[in-house]
């Protein structure tokens, strides 16, 4: 329930272009903070749709790969430590941010999350079709929550990430997802303190 299959970008958009872009640099072992930097003559929504997709991708499957040891029982509260809670609040069904369980939290989260990018009104992907004035700010609450999800990965599991020997992999990313949000101011400085 709580992994999702990839979304995947339409070959010969620019977008599809954008990813294989990013994706190369990824791969060329280049210093992550370079990579994030928006390419010349680019479009910065563009650039921003393309990572908070993929980061949506690489996070999902993180925390499918661990989410056996994250259950009602062992995480009844959506938390990153003992300091950080975190309530559910959609506008839709929580109207008013609600205590969740670690599980029930991450379904919703990812949900929610598919929900808007799929939604071509705020993730358009036709040619030609703007982004909505209110785009960054939405990405800045998906990022926010995605964040999120990495505070409670390492406090909570990260002994399981390890014991897969996954921990490279998890690193990697959340570093690349690091310099993406600071490069472009993406998330309060203050929701970045649990890590």
């Amino acid at each position: 329930k709580t992994f999702r299959p990839r979304k995947k970008f339409e070959p010969g958009t620019q977008r599809f272009e954008l990813y294989k872009k990013a994706q190369a640099s990824l791969k060329s072992g280049l210093d992550l903070k370079a990579v994030v930097q928006l390419p010349p003559g680019e479009s910065i929504n563009d650039w921003i749709a393309v990572h908070v997709v993929d980061f949506f991708n690489r996070i999902n499957l993180i925390y499918g790969t661990m989410s056996e040891y994250c259950t009602e029982r062992s995480c009844p509260i959506m938390s990153g430590g003992l300091k950080y809670e975190y309530r559910w609040q959609d506008d839709s069904k929580y109207k008013k941010p609600t205590k969740l369980s670690a599980p029930q939290y991450m379904c919703m989260l990812m949900d929610w999350i598919e929900m808007l990018i799929n939604n071509e009104d705020i993730f358009p992907t036709r040619i030609g079709v703007p982004f909505p004035k209110q785009f960054q700010q939405v990405c800045t609450k998906i990022l926010t929550r995605l964040f999120r999800v990495f505070v409670h990965v390492y406090i909570h599991h990260f002994d399981s990430i390890i014991n897969m020997g996954a921990e490279a992999h998890v690193n990697t990313c959340y570093k690349h997802f690091y310099y993406f949000i600071r490069e472009f101011s993406l998330v309060d400085h203050r929701e970045l303190e649990p890590l």
